[in-house]
């Protein structure tokens, strides 16, 4: 249920403002730890702005669902949403300068198809991938718990497509107003999907994303859904209570048509930017990433040999 879920709890927000300050936040703790003795102009010159860090963050959502929408065997529509929450949660309180999107990205994918039940095997998943597919699979899995620990291992996400299916029942059951109302369904589908590229998920409950790529379809075909939205769903609401719930159905739809793509330049230009500034411990290619997994491996060994002869000593 989202009323007692996690989702409600820890990872809805006012709206775009409080998002802001919490990465303006996550972006500033990376630089304090990193700038030395650095000049407030070498600082502008050489790290990720919060603004560039959005451009960047926007840009991965977009291979991500590309890569999704490509997957082998096909991806069900959760396991997107529930990818892109992830990878959205994730950078909130998180830089892009410390955890370099491209390996999160596909951490989010991989843990996601876990969460929604449509577990594909590394071996399987990496295969989608061209390159070096044994990294990538290092990789994922050297991520995963990260993930999940920034995470707060609140994994649960309720996504807009269920709703909109309850909706559809709803509105053809007790509206007798909407004849042949699937064919409102392409644009309250795609309206979703293109929810899914802005910050929607954090800010509006599923079913008023829902509700609102409803009334979206519904206007594009004449169909007087507010009607049904005001004198049916919210009969029983007070003024106030339904004066709201319109409000908050014009935000959903002014946020989801308001964000842009952004130029494949413009995020060429930050990447570039980013792979000087980036956390080299956890970047898989750097000396000292690789340096850190070995003395790991040699930590989790001794652990190993401790513990045989802690029960050889026991015997």
């Amino acid at each position: 249920m989202f009323s007692t879920s996690s989702q409600l709890k820890h990872w809805l927000f006012s709206g775009e403002t409080e998002l802001s300050t919490c990465r303006t936040k996550a972006n500033a703790a990376y630089i304090e730890s990193r700038r030395g003795n650095m000049t407030d102009e070498a600082v502008a010159a050489y790290f990720l702005s919060p603004a560039e860090e959005k451009i960047l963050s926007r840009q991965y959502e977009v291979v991500l669902r590309r890569f999704c929408s490509e997957f082998q065997p096909p991806m069900p529509k959760c396991v997107i949403g529930t990818s892109l929450a992830f990878f959205k949660r994730f950078y909130v309180h998180n830089s892009n300068m410390d955890f370099h999107p491209k390996d999160i990205m596909l951490t989010c994918v991989y843990l996601a198809c876990k969460v929604e039940e449509f577990y594909v095997p590394i071996g399987q998943f990496v295969r989608n991938l061209r390159g070096d597919r044994e990294k990538f699979a290092d990789a994922i899995l050297s991520f995963e718990l990260t993930l999940m620990a920034k995470l707060n291992y609140h994994l649960t996400v309720h996504n807009p497509f269920r709703p909109l299916e309850g909706f559809f029942i709803d509105i053809k059951t007790r509206f007798k107003e909407a004849q042949n109302f699937e064919r409102i369904r392409k644009s309250a589908e795609e309206f979703i999907e293109r929810s899914l590229q802005s910050d929607a998920c954090l800010i509006f409950s599923p079913s008023q994303i829902a509700l609102t790529a409803i009334r979206f379809g519904a206007a594009k075909e004449g169909i007087p859904i507010d009607k049904y939205i005001k004198e049916i769903l919210l009969k029983s609401a007070s003024e106030k209570e339904a004066e709201n719930t319109m409000y908050q159905l014009r935000r959903v739809k002014f946020i989801v048509k308001n964000t842009e793509q952004v130029p494949r330049e413009q995020g060429q230009a930050v990447q570039k930017k980013l792979d000087q500034c980036r956390n080299q411990e956890n970047n898989p290619d750097s000396d000292v990433y690789k340096q850190r997994m070995l003395e790991k491996l040699d930590e989790e060994e001794d652990m190993r040999v401790r513990k045989r002869a802690r029960l050889t000593e026991d015997k």
